[in-house]
């Protein structure tokens, strides 16, 4: 139930060359409290609810938990989720013995392209694609519990 991954910028759209899959992601949040943040999602045809604990000091580890729900059940959650919500296709890159899952946001997150690597231990290494950026793992304003509340068109260019 511990996650570790890290968090990147997006500097080009080669990754699209590279994916093997890419999903329709929708999903909002029933708390955004950095300790304890519930979320529900729609991925594709499946729903899930997930909960995630507190970022460690180098924001790379945090508890998660996660189970599948009905879309139904999903459906009915994101009815009483918090104000906003995140609309965006995922694609999945592998990279070496690596999946990259690179988040492509569309709505209030429009421009706004972010990849994920999870690890196995905080030292682990990994192969970085040409397309991968600034790392951002542990900047508060890249989760998607706070893109919602306070979406990347808002923000100073």
């Amino acid at each position: 139930m511990l996650e570790i991954e890290r968090k990147f910028l997006v500097k080009s759209d080669d990754y699209k060359n590279d994916a093997s899959s890419k999903t329709r992601i929708v999903q909002g949040f029933l708390n955004t409290n950095p300790e304890r943040t519930v979320r529900v999602r729609i991925k594709g045809e499946k729903g899930f609810i997930t909960v995630k604990g507190k970022g460690n000091d180098t924001g790379v580890s945090r508890f998660e938990w996660e189970k599948e729900i009905s879309i139904t059940d999903a459906e009915a959650l994101l009815q009483i989720a918090e104000p906003g919500s995140i609309d965006k296709f995922r694609y999945e890159v592998n990279i070496g013995k690596h999946t990259f899952e690179v988040d492509e946001f569309f709505g209030d997150n429009e421009g706004l392209v972010v990849a994920e690597v999870e690890l196995t231990s905080e030292e682990e290494t990994y192969e970085k694609p040409s397309w991968l950026g600034e790392e951002v793992s542990g900047v508060t304003k890249y989760y998607n519990s706070q893109l919602s509340k306070n979406p990347f068109k808002g923000w100073e260019k």
